[in-house]
């Protein structure tokens, strides 16, 4: 079967976050399967210019800011141009769905041409008071969310959100949850603690608060080190200004945004992973960590957290510093820390895993023949 996967934006800082680690790890598992799963999207800060992702053939469009509207204000006028045919070619087109000038279009593309149809919308398409949204939502979304032949969703909350949008219960919407591949296990854990911190720098995220636990983290041990890792989107500033105003420059490491198997390497070398952010639908990072052995610290809205807290893999907090440094605290002891990273792994293994993952998604492709 051949499969296009349809995403915002590639880039070698992942600026778009998880969509595109999601979008690329279906696409390789579809492909060990034996189907032609490729890769469709804007690129940007290539040097060359790739032709695939991670072993997945990718058709990425240089993407040009039309907008000052973040992610929804870039487009490509040779990917519009293009979508048409490229629909056509595919038996199959599976969209990551957000509210921008890439995804919209390539989905439209696909419903006029009468190819099936799978949106997974990754918890970006909510209701909005915001006027484009609500432009975007009687252009197009709705128009799609309705025609789909699958709309996949993660939690109940993002299934409510999209039967709100569009005004009336989805007839054909599926629960699949993100997957992760296979990790070799976090090697023994030496030395002083690392704890990490590895997304996008925005607020919702709330890496500020990251940084403003270290404190009490550093009081119990002094010579703990903290890596915030990741694309700045407006909170880099506020992070090192706590920082130096902390006086924690020789505690803290902040290296930018992370390929792929850097980000492995920090996961081998962290004793605790820190998402502090709230409304989380279902964070590919905090998945890389269960599957690694490195138990996570969310907060309660994560859509992840009752599962960790019920498997004892990690630690489910209320928004704030206070309470991260104290879940922080809590796993830096080694006894625990052991027990949580035993945990953590079987958790991604039984309840995340790509295999089962890729089972649902196939049954839905299936269920789409026209």
């Amino acid at each position: 079967m051949r499969i296009l996967h349809a995403v915002t934006l590639h880039s070698p800082s992942h600026a778009f976050g998880g969509p595109v680690r999601v979008a690329l790890n279906l696409a390789k598992g579809l492909r060990e399967r034996g189907h032609d799963a490729r890769l469709l999207a804007l690129g940007e800060d290539f040097d060359p210019w790739p032709t695939e992702v991670e072993g997945v053939p990718a058709k990425l469009f240089p993407a040009r800011r039309l907008l000052p509207l973040g992610f929804s204000g870039i487009t490509s006028p040779a990917l519009l141009a293009s979508a048409g045919r490229l629909v056509r070619e595919a038996d199959l087109v599976h969209v990551h769905l957000a509210r921008d000038l890439v995804t919209l279009p390539v989905a439209l593309a696909a419903l006029r041409a009468g190819k099936p149809l799978v949106l997974q919308t990754h918890g970006m398409v909510d209701p909005s008071a915001k006027a484009l949204a609500k432009v975007l939502d009687a252009v197009a979304v709705r128009r799609l969310l309705r025609g789909a032949d699958a709309v996949l969703y993660l939690t109940p909350y993002e299934r409510e959100g999209l039967d709100a949008v569009v005004g009336a219960p989805l007839a054909r919407a599926v629960r699949l949850v993100n997957g992760t591949p296979v990790q070799p296990p976090r090697p023994a854990l030496s030395g002083p603690p690392r704890i990490l911190y590895s997304a996008r720098l925005q607020a919702r995220k709330r890496p500020v608060d990251f940084v403003a636990a270290a404190p009490a983290v550093l009081a119990a041990h002094p010579d703990a080190h903290f890596v915030v890792a990741g694309p700045d989107e407006g909170e880099l500033s506020a992070v090192r200004a706590r920082i130096e105003a902390l006086g924690l420059s020789a505690r803290f490491t902040v290296p930018g945004a992370l390929s792929s198997a850097e980000v492995l390497t920090e996961l081998h070398r962290a004793h605790v992973y820190v998402l502090p952010s709230v409304d989380e639908p279902f964070p590919m990072s905090v998945l890389e960590a269960l599957a690694t052995g490195v138990p996570p610290v969310v907060t309660h809205s994560n859509g992840l957290a009752r599962d960790i807290a019920a498997a004892g893999a990690g630690r489910a907090v209320d928004p704030g510093p206070e309470a991260v440094a104290e879940a922080i605290l809590d796993l830096l002891d080694p006894h625990t820390n052991t027990t949580a990273s035993l945990a953590a792994r079987e958790l991604a293994t039984k309840s995340f895993s790509m295999n089962a993952v890729l089972d649902t998604l196939l049954g839905v492709y299936e269920g789409t023949a026209r």
